[in-house]
């Protein structure tokens, strides 16, 4: 068969595959642009998957025949699909092509910059003398993103992660190349906001025990390999117990109990959490109705919510159903979250919350001034307790910092009508100061660890005092 008969096959390939991989409100674009379509993106004009890697496999034959060293970067917006869901995906499609239009900007005429799909860049950086050479070009990339992008009257801020993969040190053909810039971006991501990483083969190896983790928690999920141990929290007038705290643990046959620092966050982003939180949230609430049917007062049950479940559409409906089917009162439970889920749709946070307090339930501020540490929530949102995040107790006897700290937590607190509880208490002196600062409750290993329901049962029916 002749080159140009191969060429042509391979051009009616890719065509087909690519039309395939469309969502339909793309076809009119495609149509529209014709034949470049096969070949470029149709929403930025930049060169797509096809004909990047077409460049990247002749780079490598350059290279090749000359030793020289390229590199290849994988690029993803952190915010885009935030952009898509509030603002509607117009905006999204203008700011894609501004980011692919300030791309360009930073490149060489040599250099090429795609835009394989989605909130995605990649771009390729050939005849490199150093592999270090594209630390300059990843720099210069985040200093023109950080500026504002001014969309139809809209500020926008996007913040992007940057992976890196260097041949031939990471790579011998461009399908490894890719892909290992695609896992060094992964942890650019993890690590944070505007940060770029070189590939490193550890990172594989961190992928794969990542992927073999993330399979053994689907399993666990399966097969109820989790457990929940009960801390109580302690009224600080009364010394006596005011509510237990659910903690999830993790049964995993072939290594014994793990914690949840070494879990929950993998749970979050693969929205495995979803699942294991309704699971909590059920088993917690069933526990505390058993404990009154076995004539015990009544105590709040704290129950963590994750940022992904507090923003799942039928988190009402949900916590309705657990309440119901477990025939606890609304007024017993105790919901913490984390200060991120006020960071994002306020209108829908405030809904949910009030929605939440109609009920009765009780609404926590978990870990407070650990993250987001805006005040402003304070005044509008209905929290009924702050939670005092574990460092600050933890040094409040040392660091004269932290005590101002936590002092003035308490005071604010206090001022807007919020109780307040400190978690991690661990010594005498510890709970001491937080007696002068009149904190409401605490919780800590000083009064009793995680314990499983029937042991913690027993710290309440014995009405002990701490």
């Amino acid at each position: 068969m002749k080159a140009v008969d191969i060429l042509s096959c391979r051009a009616i390939y890719y065509r087909v595959v690519y039309l395939c991989c469309l969502r339909s409100a793309d076809l009119e674009d495609v149509k529209e642009e014709g034949d470049n379509a096969l070949y470029y993106d149709v929403t930025t004009g930049l060169a797509n998957r096809f004909l990047f890697f077409d460049r990247l496999a002749q780079a490598l034959t350059l290279a090749r025949r000359d030793e020289q060293i390229l590199a290849v970067m994988f690029i993803s917006l952190d915010s885009l699909k935030l952009i898509n869901d509030k603002l509607g995906r117009t905006y999204g499609n203008e700011l894609l092509k501004e980011v692919g239009e300030r791309l360009q900007g930073c490149l060489r005429q040599s250099d090429t910059v795609a835009r394989p799909g989605r909130d995605e860049f990649m771009i390729l950086l050939p005849e490199l003398a150093r592999a270090e050479d594209a630390a300059p070009v990843a720099q210069k990339i985040f200093s023109v993103m950080n500026g504002t992008f001014v969309l139809k009257g809209h500020e926008l801020f996007v913040n992007a992660s940057i992976g890196i993969s260097v041949y031939p040190d990471d790579g011998g053909d461009g399908a490894t190349l890719i892909k290992n810039s695609y896992t060094a971006m992964q942890h650019a991501r993890e690590v944070g906001k505007n940060l770029y990483k070189f590939f490193s083969p550890a990172m594989n190896d961190a992928a794969f025990e990542r992927m073999v983790i993330e399979n053994c928690l689907r399993h666990a999920l399966q097969r109820e390999e989790f457990f929940i141990h009960y801390q109580p929290q302690v009224d600080l007038k009364t010394g006596l117990i005011s509510g237990m705290e659910a903690l999830v643990r993790w049964q995993r046959p072939d290594f014994g109990v793990v914690y949840p620092k070494k879990f929950i966050q993998l749970m979050e982003e693969s929205g495995l959490i979803v699942p294991l939180g309704e699971w909590v949230l059920r088993q917690a609430c069933m526990q505390n109705k058993t404990w009154q049917r076995e004539g015990n007062r009544p105590i709040r049950v704290a129950v963590n919510l994750s940022a992904r479940q507090f923003h799942q559409q039928n988190l009402i409906e949900t916590v309705i159903g657990v309440l119901e089917e477990t025939d606890l009162e609304p007024n017993l439970l105790d919901l913490e979250l984390t200060e991120s889920i006020f960071m994002h749709d306020v209108d829908a946070v405030v809904k949910t919350l009030h929605a939440l307090k109609d009920m009765g339930v009780h609404i926590s501020i978990d870990d407070f001034g650990k993250g987001y540490s805006s005040l402003s929530y304070l005044k509008y949102f209905p929290i009924s307790k702050l939670k005092i995040v574990e460092p600050f107790v933890s040094f409040i006897a040392i660091d004269p910092n932290d005590a101002v700290i936590a002092r003035a937590i308490v005071a604010l607190a206090h001022g807007l009508n919020i109780k307040v509880i400190a978690e991690g208490v661990e010594r005498e002196e510890h709970l001491e100061f937080l007696r002068s600062l009149k904190c409401d409750e605490l919780q800590g290993n000083i009064f009793s660890h995680p314990l499983p329901a029937n042991e913690a049962i027993k710290l309440l029916a014995d009405e002990r005092r701490f």
